[in-house]
């Protein structure tokens, strides 16, 4: 037993001395962020130009980015860059425009494409039952350049899954989705976060849906960690006034969901 607690310390993804950005701009600086552990969603929250994309861009090796990584006692930051990318898959805003593939086959090319960690192809039935899961297995034979935003980018989470990450990158999944599917698909994130026992780090706007569906927050303005933790702990009168520059407050509904309210500006006087 005490060394199956030393395994499982070991497990988890931890950023230190993070700097990311551009080559004449830093977006990140010397950025620490506490082990995230394996089969939890952290949520990536803070204003427009906070540097959530950045960091994720640069998680993923796209961006720019000097520091550590470590990723399960290895520092992804000293792999090449096609072996990180076997354990680590980012899903951007949009799927690439003009690509003329079957739904269906785009997601048997990017498991393909994934090297070493999905070599076990998976089934035409096996492919099928992911997009059951999404909701979307009527477009399976559709092709991707005639698809809606919303489509594609439940297109774009099954090429993710499909891929089997240790680590998951998703930026702004929920964009282009109503309400309805909003829901759908971070349930549904949560649920295979959970059961694959990968990390899942995901950008959102909507300060609600990390209450009701992330187990850890971290809030970033002008490239800086402002606070982390469980979303309840992060997301309070203080950091809403901090960060978004509002007078919010947290309350729960008759479920006992927490829920945000925004009063107004935190420099609008009071009338």
């Amino acid at each position: 037993m005490p060394q199956r607690h030393a395994i499982d310390a070991a497990q988890g993804l931890q950023i230190r001395n993070f700097t990311a950005g551009y080559p004449k701009r830093a977006v990140i600086r010397e950025l620490n962020v506490p082990k995230l552990p394996r089969g939890e969603i952290t949520v990536l929250l803070g204003p427009n130009g906070s540097g959530k994309s950045t960091l994720l861009r640069a998680l993923a090796g796209l961006n720019r980015a000097q520091g550590e990584m470590i990723l399960d006692g290895h520092d992804l930051m000293q792999m090449p860059f096609s072996k990180r990318a076997e354990q680590v898959v980012y899903l951007p805003q949009s799927l690439p425009a003009g690509v003329h593939l079957h739904v269906l086959e785009s997601i048997i090319v990017a498991q393909r494409a994934s090297g070493g960690r999905s070599h076990q192809s998976q089934t035409t039935a096996q492919v099928m039952d992911l997009l059951k899961l999404l909701g979307i297995e009527h477009l399976a034979l559709s092709y991707l350049d005639q698809l809606s935003g919303g489509q594609k980018q439940l297109v774009g989470l099954a090429q993710s899954l499909i891929r089997q990450p240790s680590l998951l990158l998703l930026d702004e999944p929920l964009s282009a989705l109503d309400l309805n599917y909003q829901f759908h698909v971070m349930d549904l994130v949560r649920r295979e976060t959970r059961k694959r026992n990968i990390i899942t780090v995901v950008v959102v706007h909507d300060i609600n849906i990390a209450l009701r569906h992330g187990d850890n927050v971290l809030m970033l303005k002008d490239g800086q960690l402002i606070a982390d933790g469980q979303p309840e702990a992060v997301i309070t009168a203080q950091s809403l006034a901090k960060v978004y520059g509002v007078r919010g407050r947290i309350e729960r509904c008759s479920q006992g969901t927490p829920q945000i309210l925004i009063d107004g500006l935190v420099d609008t006087p009071s009338l």
